[in-house]
């Protein structure tokens, strides 16, 4: 509580709970919501990494005014945890000195239940890869079964799916008007439990296979797992119900894509670009990225190997050139500057700025993959602004060389011969 005094506070609004050692870098998910959340002028404050074999240190920050925020951390836990071989891995690329053995498999249910003994009925909103990529009945490697939406196993209230700062910036406003976290349950980018198929007046609705027929049924999970995928447009998706038991997890249509003013506003905030100082070693994951420079969001890919749409979305949404070059001129003032920028990119790295040329058809479009088996041809594939970007950023003072470490599809590069 000490670096809450010294703020002038005598409470804090939120407290956000992440699974990795904590480093102010947009990179990394809960940093970047409690930036986000601070600028809209909540008192946050993040317990990174809390001991999770009894509730004292979720206790550290007392009991949040509107609710608790928890993530995993930038990977699944159990990814994060074993090998393909389900060996226990040696490291961790998340924690202080790459040490393993800092967060409990399963993470976001472990912290949660936690948070609950802590303060019985306070109210938590989950979020982060690992609620995101399990918010319906889904096939667990580890335990080799469908298991239950992890909003049932956690007994979560929210579930924040995809990049979550327009749900948690709605959550955190109705909250705080007085709003019952119980009776908020159609918040766009959300997954919520009822007890039946409700909320939907007047709105198209589709009842998925249940999780107990996913279960036993491989044809009942891949209808599911189907419409999951053809129901992730935002602009045309709909409401999702699935039962589990005698309960239902309702998942509401995804996230609107920012805007390039509200991404420029996200990215624009006063990340420092490293670790907490109480730590004594090198995180690795910072190590990778504290000189590179994220574009853009989402992937229209599409690939069956791959959660990047399932997580970001399909529509790219990226940031204004003046934003990114401003972000790199802020880089040399972070210690260890040589000049070189680890990566200039995003998911996709050369999807920067690119779209569907028609918004009418992008609204009504269903298809999994703009390039799959060929490019579409309402697809724009000019490189020009990236082309330009990238040029501007190596001729800059001080910057001797860009590299572009995020994956390239050589596909659309073809598309453009001067990229």
């Amino acid at each position: 509580m000490e670096e809450v005094r010294k703020r002038g506070w005598s409470e804090l609004d939120i407290i956000l709970i992440s699974g990795d050692a904590y480093i102010d870098h947009p990179s990394f998910g809960v940093p970047l919501i409690g930036r986000y959340l601070e600028s809209l002028g909540y008192r946050v404050g993040i317990i990174a990494q809390p001991d999770w074999r009894n509730t004292k240190d979720f206790m550290k920050l007392g009991r949040p005014r509107l609710f608790f925020g928890i993530s995993a951390g930038a990977m699944d836990s159990m990814l994060n945890h074993y090998t393909a071989h389900k060996k226990p891995r040696s490291d961790d690329a998340y924690s202080s000195g790459g040490r393993a053995g800092l967060r409990p498999d399963r993470a976001t249910i472990v912290y949660l239940n936690r948070v609950k003994e802590a303060y019985p009925g306070i109210p938590t909103v989950t979020g982060g890869i690992e609620a995101s990529l399990r918010r319906l009945a889904h096939y667990d490697y580890w335990d080799n079964k469908v298991r239950k939406s992890i909003l049932i196993d956690s007994k979560g209230d929210l579930l924040i799916f995809g990049m979550g700062e327009k749900p948690i910036e709605e959550a955190a406003r109705r909250l705080s008007n007085g709003e019952a976290l119980s009776n908020i349950k159609d918040i766009r980018g959300t997954a919520v439990i009822t007890s039946s198929v409700e909320g939907v007046e007047g709105k198209d609705y589709i009842l998925l296979p249940s999780c107990e027929d996913a279960a036993k049924d491989k044809m009942a999970y891949a209808s599911a797992s189907r419409i999951f995928h053809l129901e992730s447009n935002p602009f045309n998706a709909r409401v999702l119900f699935q039962k589990h038991g005698n309960r239902y997890v309702k998942m509401n249509p995804p996230s609107l894509p920012l805007t390039m003013e509200e991404m420029d506003k996200i990215y624009n905030l006063p990340f420092t670009k490293e670790p907490h100082p109480s730590y004594k070693e090198k995180i690795p994951a910072l190590e990778m990225v504290k000189f590179s420079v994220t574009i853009q969001r989402g992937c229209f890919g599409g690939c069956t190997f791959c959660s990047l749409t399932e997580h970001q979305g399909r529509i790219i949404q990226s940031r204004s050139e003046n934003s990114i070059l401003k972000e790199v001129e802020g880089l040399k003032k972070i210690k260890g500057w040589t000049g070189i920028i680890s990566d200039l990119g995003g998911p996709t790295a050369n999807m920067y700025r690119l779209r569907c040329k028609d918004r009418n058809v992008e609204s009504k479009c269903r298809k999994l993959s703009c390039v799959h088996p060929n490019i579409c041809k309402f697809m724009d594939t000019d490189h020009s602004s990236q082309i330009k970007l990238l040029r501007k950023a190596r001729g800059m003072e001080g910057v001797k060389k860009v590299f572009i470490a995020s994956g390239v599809r050589y596909d659309l590069a073809l598309g453009s011969p001067e990229y």
